[in-house]
């Protein structure tokens, strides 16, 4: 089946088969950031946004896409640049295989959710798994970002 859809803001049409994960229509399509980590959508690190929410991919059929707006990392490099920033300033980068999706979810809270406390922080991103940092790091890069993000840090 063909679909059209946007990808990080360009036209994309594609021909698919209807069992065809979201996650392999954007990874063929050059879309490295999403990463497949463990098929049973527990993990986050496919995490896309599909129409500017967070969706995973690795249990989102492609033609979920058509007709619609995805966007991975690659098409949020400043704002991620900007986060990333944050993130390494408080050490939670470690060895970064989490990070893209991680990133995209904090990018979709900022956007989402007004000066969320720490509880609505956590419950947002408990779908993200990171085996290395131990989420203190990353928890306070968060805090600091979103705190930066309140005070007129956004464009």
């Amino acid at each position: 089946m063909n679909i059209s859809f946007r990808l990080n803001g360009k036209n994309v049409q594609a021909e698919v088969s209807p069992d065809t994960l979201l996650l392999d229509l954007v990874r063929e399509l050059g879309c490295y950031s999403v990463k497949r980590g463990c098929e049973t959508a527990n993990c986050g690190l496919c995490t896309v946004w599909l129409d500017e929410k967070p969706v995973l991919s690795c249990s989102t059929l492609a033609v979920r896409a058509d007709g619609r707006h995805v966007t991975t990392l690659e098409g949020l490099q400043k704002e991620a640049e900007e986060f990333g920033m944050f993130l390494a300033g408080e050490g939670g980068e470690q060895c970064g295989f989490c990070s893209p999706g991680f990133i995209m979810n904090v990018l979709a809270m900022a956007k989402e959710l007004k000066n969320p406390d720490e509880e609505e922080i956590k419950e947002y991103l408990s779908g993200n798994l990171c085996r290395c940092s131990g989420y203190m790091s990353q928890l306070r890069a968060v805090k600091k970002y979103l705190e930066y993000k309140g005070e007129g840090g956004r464009e």
